[in-house]
């Protein structure tokens, strides 16, 4: 079964799913500051999701400096 994901059809929803709600908060937030929103389609693999967060959480500027 390909690692236990099961991917019947079921499991492969359940990866879509899952990927989807990782991806969408950072196509909305990732703009703000200043960083491409197609950047947030790598936030799939958990380290890279982990460096923009650590990106977004030290940028001097939100908004790319707009404010």
């Amino acid at each position: 079964m390909m690692g236990g994901w099961g991917f019947g059809g079921g499991g492969l929803l359940w990866l879509i799913v899952i990927g989807a709600l990782v991806v969408v908060p950072f196509w909305k937030l990732l703009p703000r500051f200043g960083i491409p929103n197609w950047v947030a389609i790598f936030a799939i693999f958990p380290l890279v999701a982990l460096i923009l967060l650590w990106v977004m959480a030290f940028k001097d500027q939100i908004d790319g400096g707009r404010a």
